[in-house]
C-alpha cells in the first residue's frame, strides 16, 4: 500500500449516511416505488414473473449480466456496494471503503457474518477472488473479464485480514468503487468462479449470496427461487432488514408480449417484463403498475460505424443526427415516462450535459448538408453519389420495447430526406452476430455506474470496446478518453466529459435518439414494495403481496 494522502476520501456507512435515501425514487414516476405501499408488509406469498426467456445463459462474466438474466440475478446474488437511480452510492457487503493515494488504492471493509447459500463465508478471501475474476477473468477455462472494470490499471486485490480488502491500481481509477454496484460485479462463491466456463453454465452451480435461492428450474421454461431465511444483509438503502418477504418467486418463460401481458391482466402472474409502452395508460387505469425505470448509461441511439458505406462520409452521420424527429418518435412510439436525449448518456448520469443542439431535428440542414456533400436526389428519391444509392440496413434492438416500431418510423422520417433505411428484425439470440457484422449503425442499450468507464468503449486504447471502429485514429477522441479514465479528482473529469460528449456528438459518432426505458415492468396491484435499483432492475427483497 503506498502511503496515505493527508487528504483522503473516507466513506463510512452510518445511519445517518443513508437516511435520506432509504426509500429510492424511480425514474419516470413520482412514487418511491414501482407498486403502492399502502398497508403495513407482510410475510409470506408466492409470485410468477413472466419473461422473454434466457438465451443469453448463466455465465455471468460472459453474459455481461443481459437484461433477462440479470432480473434472477439480482435475486441471488449480492453487490459490494448499491446505487440508486440519481447515481448515489451506499453500503452493502461493503460497510465502508476508503479512497487513497488520489485514487490508486482502495481499502474495503466488509461486513460480519455474511455467507454464501452453501454456508461458506464471504469474507475478505471472496472478495479478492471476485475482484480478480472481475478484472482478468479467467482465459484458460474461457471465463471473460468484466466488461467495464476498470482493469487496464488494476495491480492487484489482497486480504490484509478476514474483513479488510486492499485494492491497488497503477493510475487513477475514480470509478473503481461505483463500478462495484454494476450489475457485472455480482458476488460468486469462489467455488462457481473457480469451475469451466461450461459448468458455470449451468446455473445450480451459481452460488451466491442473495436473498433468494435456486429452488429449481427447466431451461427456456421456468425457475423458482425460494427465499433464504438466515438472511440478513440487504443494502440499508432499501428500508428492510432480515430475509425477504416473499416466499418463492417463479420466473416464467413466455416469449409473446401481449400474452404476458394478458396473463397477469387476467390475474393469473404477478408480473410480466416488458410490456408494449402503447399498453401503459390503459394499464394503469385498470389499477395496474407499470414502472418504467431509467437507468445509468447510455441513451436509446445508434453507435455509428465510421468505416462502413454510408456513414464513412460525415456529412451523413451529421444528415441523420438531423433528419430524425425525436419528439415525434416520442409522441408516436413512446409515453410521457420517456424523456428527449440531450447527449448520448442518460439525464440521471451526474455529469450528464445538453448538448442537443448538435444533434436536433432540422430536415432542412440534413437535406443541405447531404447536397453539399454531393448526395444528389435520384428518381425514385433516394440520394445518390458515385453510382451509389445512399442507403444501409437496420437492425431494432430486441432488448429494448418498441424499438422496431421506433425504427419504422425512423426509416419513414430519413425517406423525406433521400436516405433509405432496409429493416432487418432479428430476435435476441441473433443480435449478437449483427454487432459482430459492424453494420453502420447499431442501437445501443448499455448500462454504466460511472461516468469514468465510458472511455472503455469508445476507442481500442487499452483494449476497449472501439464503438466507433475508429481504432486510435483519432487523437482527440483518445486524449478525451485516457482523460477521463485517468482523472485523479471529480471537478476536472467532469469538464472532460462534458467535452467529450460534445466532440462525439459533433462528429457524428453517435446518434441520440430518447433516455432509455429498457426494462418495464407490469405488476399486479397485489403487490407492494418493489424498488428499483440505478440499473432499472426491480428489487424484490422488498416486495410484498397484500392479503
Amino acid at each position: 500500500m503506498t502511503p496515505i494522502e493527508f487528504s483522503r476520501r473516507v466513506f463510512l456507512a452510518g445511519i445517518s449516511a443513508i437516511a435520506g435515501s432509504a426509500v429510492l425514487t424511480a425514474c419516470g414516476g413520482p412514487a418511491a416505488t414501482s407498486s403502492s405501499d399502502a398497508g403495513t408488509p407482510v410475510d409470506g406469498g408466492n409470485i410468477t414473473f413472466l419473461i422473454q426467456g434466457y438465451d443469453t445463459g448463466w455465465v455471468s462474466s460472459k453474459t455481461s449480466i443481459s437484461s433477462y438474466e440479470g432480473n434472477l440475478w439480482g435475486q441471488i446474488t449480492d453487490k459490494l456496494v448499491y446505487v440508486d437511480d440519481k447515481g448515489q452510492l451506499s453500503p452493502w457487503v461493503a460497510e465502508s471503503w476508503e479512497e487513497l493515494n488520489g485514487a490508486k488504492d482502495f481499502v474495503l471493509h466488509l461486513k460480519d457474518g455474511v455467507t454464501f447459500s452453501d454456508g461458506t463465508p464471504l469474507d475478505a478471501a471472496a472478495v479478492v477472488a471476485n475482484l480478480n475474476a472481475w478484472a482478468k477473468g479467467a482465459p484458460d477455462r474461457g471465463v471473460s473479464k468484466v466488461g467495464l472494470f476498470p482493469s487496464s490499471n488494476f495491480v492487484s486485490a489482497e486480504a490484509a485480514d478476514a474483513r479488510t480488502v486492499k485494492v491497488s491500481f497503477s493510475s487513477p481509477a475514480l470509478g473503481f468503487i461505483a463500478t462495484l454496484a454494476y450489475h457485472g460485479c455480482i458476488l460468486l462463491s469462489p467455488k462457481t468462479l473457480a469451475l469451466p466456463v461450461d459448468a458455470q453454465a449451468d446455473l445450480a452451480q451459481e452460488i451466491g449470496s442473495g436473498p433468494f435461492v435456486l429452488k429449481s428450474w427447466k431451461q427456456g421454461d421456468s425457475y423458482v427461487l425460494e427465499k433464504r431465511k438466515d438472511y440478513n444483509w440487504g443494502p440499508a438503502a432499501l428500508g428492510h432488514t432480515g430475509p425477504a418477504r416473499l416466499d418463492t418467486i417463479t420466473y416464467k418463460v413466455i416469449k409473446d408480449t401481449s400474452v404476458r401481458t394478458s396473463t397477469v391482466a387476467s390475474g393469473q402472474a404477478e408480473v410480466a417484463f416488458n410490456v408494449e409502452p402503447q399498453e401503459i395508460d390503459s394499464l394503469k387505469a385498470q389499477g395496474f403498475t407499470v414502472g418504467t425505470p431509467k437507468y445509468l448509461g447510455f441513451v436509446d441511439g445508434f453507435q455509428v460505424n465510421t468505416q462502413a458505406f454510408p456513414t464513412n462520409d460525415p456529412s451523413v452521420r451529421q444528415a441523420i443526427q438531423h433528419g430524425i424527429d425525436r419528439e415525434e418518435i416520442r409522441k408516436t412510439v413512446y409515453t410521457e415516462d420517456w424523456d428527449a436525449a440531450t447527449t448520448f448518456i442518460q439525464g440521471n448520469v451526474p455529469e450528464a450535459g445538453d448538448y442537443s443542439s448538435a444533434f436536433a431535428f432540422d430536415a432542412d440542414k440534413a437535406k443541405k448538408l447531404l447536397d453539399d456533400a454531393g448526395w444528389k436526389p435520384g428518381p425514385d428519391g433516394f440520394r445518390v453519389k458515385d453510382g451509389k444509392v445512399l442507403e444501409f440496413p437496420l437492425t431494432p434492438n430486441p432488448y429494448v420495447p418498441s424499438t422496431k416500431a421506433e425504427d419504422e418510423l425512423i426509416a419513414q422520417q430519413l425517406e423525406r430526406i433521400g436516405i433509405k433505411v432496409n429493416l432487418k428484425v432479428v430476435d435476441v439470440a441473433g443480435y449478437a452476430a449483427i454487432q459482430a457484422s459492424r453494420p453502420p449503425l447499431f442501437q445501443t442499450s448499455r448500462s454504466f455506474v460511472d461516468v469514468g468507464t465510458v472511455a472503455g468503449v469508445l476507442t481500442s486504447q487499452n483494449n476497449g470496446e472501439n464503438w466507433f471502429n475508429l481504432g486510435t485514429s483519432d487523437q482527440k477522441l483518445n486524449d478525451l478518453s485516457t482523460a477521463i479514465a485517468s482523472a485523479s479528482d471529480r471537478e476536472s473529469r467532469e469538464k472532460v466529459a462534458g467535452d467529450l460528449q460534445q466532440y462525439v456528438l459533433e462528429q457524428g459518432y453517435f446518434i441520440p435518439l430518447n433516455q432509455l426505458v429498457q426494462r418495464l415492468y407490469l405488476i399486479s396491484p397485489a403487490v407492494k414494495g418493489v424498488q428499483y435499483n440505478g440499473l432499472a432492475y426491480a428489487n424484490f427483497y422488498t416486495a410484498w403481496v397484500a392479503k
